[in-house]
């Protein structure tokens, strides 16, 4: 059974090259991107190996490192390939020792579980000057490889459990402040380490050595130290956690196959609703519609995720960055949400799936269709640009920024939604299906989601030019002058911007609407 597993990864895998041309791209450039590090990473090691207390805080640092990257990235940013999904085996009686097996190994399919299973072997191998430590670190390998693989299986999985509960979605923004509280304290005391210089990263190492993200990868370092009581210790850890992740993955996935995560029924409720809030014309009806899914539907609410996520990177960040830091929270704050949020419109349709059919079937006009998107996103959008503008400013007593740097922000969010009003109705990708995982990456869409963002966001950059550079004038000179020049035209170059890409991708809507919701109704 865990072959036949394995031979369906590498089925589904050839067939998705075959049939999807940018799945190849996107495959073909992420291995170079990996191989890159991997190259740098062994090459590292290697010349650290000498000294084995530097490789080990190495070892240990970068291990920590990588076994918590797999449990939350693929939460929060780019998603776990769901290939071999556990709710897919529902209505088959595998069994699951057989089955856990499958999807571990499985999960070896693939750049990201290539990539760590090399890298593992690498730094078993800097340890060859020591025998002991050799022997050790390539033992303890598949332990720490399947660390990696089943903890991000582990997180997934219980952020899909609880994004199926009701309560989950009532209770989002609280659950969210106590990652982000977090994250403050801990970049400000690593930076503060760093820069203090010493010996912080050993320190550190040492501590994380004795927890289970890095006790695995301290084993091999203690033996050549000649700690072996030590390296026994922390090969038990490494073991013990390796088991609490296996037993808590049974018990998530046999959920998963006993209850499938489902779309979540409507709330019963008297009236209208949003549809009351808004004008009874088609483009209210469109933002009304829109708005809604922005409130209730899970795989919005994940790509917004990295905005409050980067204001408390960029606070605590200007915290370490000496007197300056406060300027570059200032200049960096509005006219990155103002990007990312522009930004997150660009894959509203592939977001509908076949309730897309619901826009032409009711014969709205494409321009309504790109306006009500647009006001549905504005509604969140302009209040938290214009704060995240205004309000580091008005803090750090610089009030000749304000002007500037909301003029900036204005301009890349206005921009940014036109531009994705025309590129959502010409150029999709495939995103998760309505009711499904919100952090999946479905098959074939990596290459052309590469490009689409990165052309759009090279456009986005050339349109922004002209308020960019009266921006830095008023900044450099202190002109108010010069900022009243950058917010003037941030609002009128985001502005037409913005009724271009309503006019245009209205246009394509009404042209190439049928074949539109063919291309996000079927994940190609």
């Amino acid at each position: 059974m865990v072959a036949h597993l394995l031979r369906l990864k590498f089925l589904l895998l050839r067939n998705s090259l075959r049939r999807s041309p940018w799945q190849l791209v996107g495959i073909v450039l992420g291995a170079l991107y990996a191989l890159g590090i991997l190259a740098v990473l062994i090459a590292a090691l290697f010349v650290v190996g000498d000294d084995p207390a530097t490789a080990r805080t190495a070892v240990i640092l970068a291990g920590a490192a990588a076994v918590a990257g797999w449990a939350l990235i693929p939460v929060v940013f780019s998603g776990l390939d769901l290939t071999l999904d556990p709710a897919r085996f529902t209505t088959y009686a595998v069994p699951t020792p057989q089955l856990l097996t499958g999807l571990a190994a499985g999960g070896l399919i693939g750049i990201p579980g290539a990539a760590m299973l090399l890298a593992v072997l690498a730094q078993a191998a800097s340890w060859y000057r020591f025998p002991g430590a050799l022997a050790a670190a390539l033992v303890l390998s598949a332990v720490a490889v399947f660390t990696c693989l089943i903890a991000a299986r582990v997180t997934v999985a219980a952020a899909v459990s609880l994004t199926g509960s009701r309560r989950f979605r009532d209770f989002t923004g609280l659950l969210l402040v106590i990652p982000l509280v977090l994250l403050g304290p801990i970049i400000s005391a690593v930076g503060n380490g760093i820069s203090a210089g010493g010996n912080f990263l050993p320190r550190l190492a040492d501590v994380l050595a004795w927890t289970p993200l890095g006790a695995v990868w301290a084993v091999p370092g203690d033996i050549a130290l000649g700690n072996y009581g030590a390296a026994g210790a922390k090969a038990l850890i490494a073991l013990a956690f390796l088991a609490v992740l296996v037993l808590a993955w049974k018990a998530l996935l046999l959920r998963a196959l006993v209850s499938p995560p489902q779309s979540a029924a409507g709330r019963k409720s008297a009236g209208l609703g949003l549809f009351s809030r808004f004008p009874a014309t088609p483009t209210g009806a469109v933002a009304a519609r829109a708005l809604i899914y922005w409130l209730r539907d899970p795989r919005y609410s994940a790509s917004l995720l990295i905005v409050p996520l980067l204001a408390v990177v960029l606070v605590f960040s200007g915290n370490n960055a000496g007197p300056d830091g406060g300027l570059l929270v200032c200049l960096a704050l509005g006219p990155l949400i103002g990007f990312l949020v522009g930004f997150s419109l660009h894959a509203d349709v592939s977001y509908d799936n076949t309730a897309f059919a619901l826009h032409l079937a009711t014969g709205i006009s494409g321009r309504a269709d790109r306006a009500g998107r647009v006001l549905a996103c504005a509604v969140f959008a302009v209040p938290a640009v214009v704060l995240a503008s205004v309000l580091p400013a008005v803090l750090i007593g610089r009030p000749t920024l304000l002007l500037p740097v909301l003029g900036v922000s204005l301009a890349a969010l206005l921009m940014g939604m036109g531009l994705s009003s025309a590129v959502s109705a010409r150029y999709t990708y495939n995103v998760p299906l309505p009711g499904e995982n919100a952090f999946k990456t479905p098959p074939g869409s990596t290459g052309r989601a590469m490009l689409v963002q990165s052309a759009f966001s090279l456009l986005l950059f050339v349109l922004l030019l002209p308020v960019l550079v009266p921006g830095a004038l008023a900044v450099v000179l202190e002109s108010s002058l010069w900022g009243a020049v950058t917010l003037l035209a941030g609002l009128l170059l985001g502005a037409a911007v913005l009724i271009l890409g309503i006019r245009l991708g209205g246009r394509w809507l009404d042209a190439r609407g049928p074949e539109l919701l063919q291309q996000v109704s079927v994940n190609k």
